[in-house]
């Protein structure tokens, strides 16, 4: 292979600028479409930029990578032909998103343009099962709904794995602690059956943020994103980048000390966040430990009316509202989301938090409205997965392999 880029090897770096420049224009087109399509060709001209005859040469290469498609359109009711729309292929490259939960495993599988065309949940316990197992089962749900998007003409080309558990800034797909599972230093690909088709781990907080992000639609807005399964995690959006700290420690939200004295959590505090609003706590304060599906369960019970699962409610939201009051302080968001099992449990958990947050935040305008659950509810990580593919290949499509569209 030659070598590309050497310090005064004039002959050697104007491929690889070149090269470059073609890979950041085959990304501009991709993108014009996504935002913007269906888009004739000189449409997408006139968004990027670039000349009629280069973008004519880009279209014809990101068809070949099977990432668009070239229709004719309907009649325009003028004389001559008719005119012919580029459009993301949605028989083409494909994300697929995983998620191992304390209770549950899923997969998603998303085309180019972010539609979920597999859906895959499986209920099980997790928590104190060998990391090799549950990865192993893991593997077989992703291996199905691979199987499954192939019938559907979609490949998939990347694939990430939704933990809850702290994943490090650093090489190796590493999840460092997963106290709700009970792991700690697992590497998936120790464990995955294919090393092909090993995903890459990411926070479920994280992705679950950057499927709200997508939702909302507003690619640099600043947010917060509140998430709970049996732990609770916290994601921070600036910008519209994602905050991942300097070790990829950011978000531990769950073990923030609301009452310095208080409860004793496992991790060796007092106190910690998780101790009041965590799914545990809020059960058996409401009196259901063991319930079947707990947020449903929850749910009803709260709908009904029952004095003890409004009181363990009301107790979760006032002690997120306290929580939260800090990250409002600190990083002046846009706005609060509700994600996860909190999005279910919005209606009783939101007037409490809401009261904490207008009677602690009192330097700077903070109208109700400016928390609000997600619409993804429980779905958000899974989705956050297989969107973190798709977004990848919108961003750099010359990484897809030769194709042509199906």
């Amino acid at each position: 292979m030659t070598a590309l880029g050497r310090p005064g090897g004039g002959a050697e770096t104007a491929p690889a600028s070149q090269r470059g420049m073609r890979r950041q224009n085959l990304a501009a087109v991709l993108g014009a479409v996504a935002a913007h399509g269906p888009l004739s060709r000189a449409d997408v001209a006139g968004h990027t930029g670039l000349t009629r005859p280069a973008v004519s040469s880009l279209v014809d290469e990101l068809i070949g990578r099977a990432a668009l498609t070239e229709t004719e359109t309907a009649p325009s009711g003028r004389v001559g032909r008719p005119g012919r729309a580029l459009a993301l292929n949605d028989r083409g490259p494909a994300g697929l998103g995983l998620e191992i939960g304390v209770g549950h495993l899923a997969a998603c599988v998303v085309d180019l343009r972010g539609e979920p065309r597999v859906w895959r949940r499986v209920e099980c316990a997790n928590a104190g099962r060998p990391a090799g197992r549950v990865l192993g089962e893991a593997a077989a749900l992703a291996a199905d709904a691979e199987s499954e998007a192939a019938a559907l003409g979609l490949h998939v080309e990347g694939r990430v794995l939704a933990v809850p558990g702290v994943v490090p800034n650093a090489p190796g797909g590493l999840v460092a602690n997963a106290p709700n599972l009970g792991w700690k230093d697992v590497r998936p690909a120790d464990h995955w059956p294919d090393p092909d088709t090993v995903p890459e781990p990411e926070n479920e907080a994280n992705l679950g943020a950057l499927a709200e992000q997508r939702q909302r639609g507003h690619p640099a807005e600043t947010f917060v994103h509140v998430s709970a399964e049996a732990g609770i995690g916290a994601a921070l959006v600036i910008g519209g980048r994602l905050f991942r700290g300097a070790r990829g420690f950011a978000g531990e939200l769950g073990h923030l000390p609301v009452h310095p004295q208080g409860a004793p959590c496992p991790c060796g505090a007092r106190g910690c966040l998780e101790q009041y609003a965590g799914q545990a706590a809020v059960l058996r304060e409401a009196g259901l430990a063991g319930a079947g599906d707990p947020v449903t369960v929850l749910a009803e019970r709260a709908g009904a009316g029952d004095a003890a699962a409004l009181r363990a409610l009301d107790r979760a939201g006032r002690a997120l509202g306290l929580a939260l009051v800090s990250a409002v302080d600190l990083i002046d968001p846009d706005g609060l989301v509700l994600g996860g099992a909190y999005a279910e449990l919005a209606d009783w958990l939101l007037p409490p938090m809401r009261s904490e947050l207008a009677a602690r935040v009192t330097v700077r305008p903070w109208p109700p409205e400016a928390i609000r659950p997600s619409a993804l509810g429980r779905r958000g990580p899974v989705l956050g997965a297989a969107w973190s593919t798709v977004r990848q290949i919108i961003a750099d499509p010359a990484r897809l392999p030769a194709r042509q569209a199906a």
